[in-house]
């Protein structure tokens, strides 16, 4: 490359910083005036009520949407009371137009589908946005899986009664952990 070839690259590629900057500061706006949609909203991902995942503000809402697109922040499993017995929850949070919190149990099939996806990852391709998509099991009308994609590749991760959870759960742990750690 000769010199004004290289001035020019330059120039280009700073004004592609630019925009790029211009673009996220737009992305992180809060929304302004009213809106229902302060704070975090928790999602439950069982088909106990109907649908295949439901809210709680007072009585269960179905959510109508069949995916949900955003960024994994965090897995966590905790402990919680539910019926009055002990039980524990893995704890998935999206960062999409809000936070979303997606409870499921930690042995469901919604659970294992999902950290068995997120263990064949990179934390490169949790650097993009993911799609989570609910989807009904075809012989037994209380099974939900969930579908894990990176832009438009379903990722495609079995498992059976051979499976390590341990394992499994701390690599799927871990990617979104070193995910999260990344600087770009």
């Amino acid at each position: 490359m000769n010199p004004q070839e290289n001035s020019e690259l330059l120039a280009a590629l700073m004004r592609q910083e630019e925009l790029l900057k211009q673009l996220v500061a737009t992305i992180n706006k809060p929304k302004l005036g009213l809106h229902s949609e302060a704070g975090s909203c928790k999602i439950y991902c069982n088909r106990q009520h109907g649908g295949l995942w439901y809210t709680l503000n007072g009585e269960p809402s179905d959510v109508p949407q069949t995916a949900l697109t955003g960024y994994l922040k965090e897995l966590r499993f905790e402990n919680t009371e539910r019926r009055k017995k002990e039980t524990c929850k893995l704890l998935i949070t999206m960062q999409a137009d809000r936070t979303y919190i997606l409870e499921s149990g930690y042995d469901t099939h919604f659970s294992k589908s999902l950290l068995t996806a997120i263990a064949t990852l990179t934390p490169e391709q949790l650097y993009s946005p993911i799609t989570l998509q609910p989807t009904p099991g075809t012989t037994d009308e209380s099974v939900l899986f969930c579908r894990v994609w990176v832009g438009s590749e379903l990722i495609k991760a079995s498992y059976g009664e051979e499976t390590d959870w341990k394992a499994t759960a701390r690599q799927a742990l871990d990617v979104v952990k070193a995910a999260s750690e990344m600087v770009f």
